[in-house]
């Protein structure tokens, strides 16, 4: 019995511990600036970056800004720590003629070589958007390669405003806000051949199963795609999720339709998943204030049960 007792003074002293702790570290955080983009004359900004940065294994922060870089179209940037400080370092400047992209406002995705890889919204051959990557080189510089120009043919999408992520094969999977045939926006796979990256749309929007992607895409443990459309569905948006059949086509499923209300609606960011499968995601408008909601998609015995708010923002 002292033993007993003895574990139970011991775990509650742990306890006391560890929420001193915790409350000393939330009382001790701050923010620090680590970078400001300048302003330039004229009153132009060397930046606005639109994305949040991604970290490599070393530390760095690597990123996009929307305006800037050497011709105002946009630039990739990293953040780098030299004597307790960090240093900028612009990566790519996207040219003057816009033929490698302009306006990137994905954030960014890095494979296991370090290469980096990212969207922009215009620009190209078509001026509707690129997929591009960036290869480190020996002497610090990076070269940059578009790796698709999104076409206006009324099959492939355009206008990329969402990141992109890889399977366990390397492909890349992204999506556009508009193009297809229907205007809608569409999912796309990027599949390395002989080296050489090929587009594939594997997805066009109707409307009924969504309607502009604004955010990027989630795999689950199986393979399946998950994404969110601002619009579509019942017209306020949708929460779809896509299946790779044997042969290997894609189908589609609208798992949730938002509608107007406390549930939220105009889902406008990706969605991200836990190990259990459970999708988070929020919405722009609609909850109990009207500012929008996060909220949980969780299916239970294989149907996809009304998303819970987590919380509702106010103004």
């Amino acid at each position: 019995m002292k033993s007993l007792l003895r574990f139970h003074e011991a775990v509650i002293v742990s306890l006391f511990t560890l929420v001193m702790f915790a409350g000393t570290l939330a009382v001790a955080q701050t923010e620090t600036v680590l970078y400001s983009f300048p302003v330039l004359p004229g009153g132009l900004t060397d930046g606005n970056p639109y994305a949040g940065p991604i970290l490599d294994s070393r530390g760095n922060l690597y990123g996009t800004t929307v305006n800037g870089g050497a011709y105002n179209h946009g630039s990739v940037f990293e953040l780098s720590r030299s004597n307790g400080l960090w240093v900028e370092k612009d990566l790519h400047s996207f040219n003057s003629d816009g033929k490698d992209g302009v306006s990137p406002y994905s954030s960014l995705a890095m494979d296991p070589s370090g290469n980096l890889y990212g969207t922009t919204y215009i620009g190209g051959g078509y001026n509707l958007g690129t997929v591009f990557e960036l290869h480190p080189n020996a002497d610090g510089s990076w070269t940059e390669k578009v790796l698709h120009s999104f076409n206006a043919n009324g099959s492939d999408g355009c206008n990329p405003y969402a990141n992109l992520i890889f399977d366990k094969s390397g492909n890349l999977y992204g999506t556009t806000y508009a193009g297809g045939n229907q205007g809608a926006g569409t999912v796309f796979e990027l599949s390395r051949k002989n080296g050489v990256f090929q587009e594939r749309v594997i997805l066009r929007f109707d409307n009924t199963d969504g309607s502009g992607p604004y955010g990027g895409l989630v795999f689950d443990l199986h393979g399946n795609l998950y994404g969110t459309t601002q619009y579509g569905g019942t017209g306020q948006g949708v929460v779809f999720r896509m299946t790779r059949g044997a042969n290997g086509v894609w189908s589609v499923r609208s798992i949730y339709n938002f509608s107007a209300g406390a549930g939220g609606w105009a889902p406008y960011a990706g969605l991200v998943i836990d190990k259990a499968g459970n999708l988070y995601g929020t919405t722009i408008y609609g909850g109990n204030l009207g500012s929008g909601t996060v909220f949980e998609l969780a299916s239970v015995q294989g149907k996809w049960r009304r998303p819970v708010p987590l919380r509702t923002t106010s103004t």
